[in-house]
């Protein structure tokens, strides 16, 4: 299944003893394998309606993953796996509990999914990022834009310069219960050599979980163009928790409104950020390309 061209294999692990990461990083090769971006098993919960679990092509596990809760949700409702409770399902996920709303076509299959993603953390030890703060003061912009947020700086990570080889990216750092910088940029994300620099933002010693690293293009106070590199993945077309990560550090520098459109290679997306302990909701497509057995 898809998000915007990010690809996820779909394993229902309830009562499953297999080892998931050597699992993931099996059928996540593109060469040898199934080829995804990650492995999602959903599991019985204690909690909710059922529990989520993500793995990266390098086995990893990841807190939580955007565009694979969309296809998540599509697969456990239309595989019988939960059924929907006044219209929403709850998924349990290393997060927290996600409220989860699913749209359907004409023929009612699963084509959209809305979830509440939690709320932004930029607390520099909560993400968690690693630096000495006491030189660098965010922009007065950046200050005064608190105002429109409502969120107060506290130990942030705004708009900090970091030197990769020639090249210097002033990043601002959030959390969407995963690690994210953010790079606002003057130069068309096109021309960022991700594949080049993703790796060593992702390995900095300042990020001591990695991180997930984003480029982004402002082309009005409503609509932003970004590119990732995924922390565990590489380049993607997409990344669901970024693009809540990159309107929350938007709204924070008072850049957006406070519903945009956020353009990644593979598509659009829409996510909207009141500001303040408000959940951030992102809204977009969820695509099934395939189903089989894994021999």
């Amino acid at each position: 299944m898809h998000g915007l061209g990010n690809d996820y294999v779909m394993l229902d692990g309830s009562g499953t003893s297999m080892d998931l990461p050597s699992l993931a990083v099996q059928l996540c090769d593109r060469h040898f394998g199934a080829g995804a971006d990650g492995l999602l098993v959903a599991e019985p919960s204690n909690s909710a309606d059922v529990r989520m679990r993500m793995f990266n092509p390098d086995g990893s596990e990841a807190e939580m993953c955007g565009n694979g809760i969309r296809c998540f949700t599509k697969y456990v409702l239309e595989n019988g796996l939960v059924s929907l409770k006044n219209g929403v399902i709850n998924v349990q996920t290393l997060n927290g509990v996600l409220e989860v709303t699913p749209f359907t076509d004409e023929g009612g299959r699963v084509d959209r999914v809305g979830v509440w993603m939690g709320q932004p953390v930029f607390n520099a030890d909560d993400i968690p990022v690693k630096l000495p703060l006491a030189n660098h003061e965010p922009t007065k912009e950046a200050q005064l834009s608190n105002i429109q947020t409502g969120v107060k700086f506290d130990n942030f990570v705004v708009e900090y310069p970091l030197s990769i080889e020639e090249e210097t990216f002033n990043i601002t750092c959030v959390s969407m219960g995963n690690p994210h910088a953010v790079a606002f940029v003057d130069q068309s994300v096109d021309s960022i050599e991700l594949d080049r620099v993703g790796p060593f933002v992702e390995n900095h010693p300042m990020f001591p979980q990695r991180v997930n690293f984003h480029v982004v293009n402002v082309e009005s106070s409503n609509r932003l163009r970004a590119r990732t590199w995924e922390r565990g993945a590489g380049l993607t077309l997409a990344c669901g928790t970024g693009a809540c990560a990159i309107q929350a550090a938007a709204r924070l520098l008072g850049i957006t409104d406070e519903e945009i459109t956020l353009e990644m290679p593979g598509g659009d997306l829409i996510i909207k950020w009141t500001g303040g302990l408000a959940a951030v909701y992102m809204e977009g497509p969820t695509v099934e390309v395939f189903h089989g057995q894994w021999l």
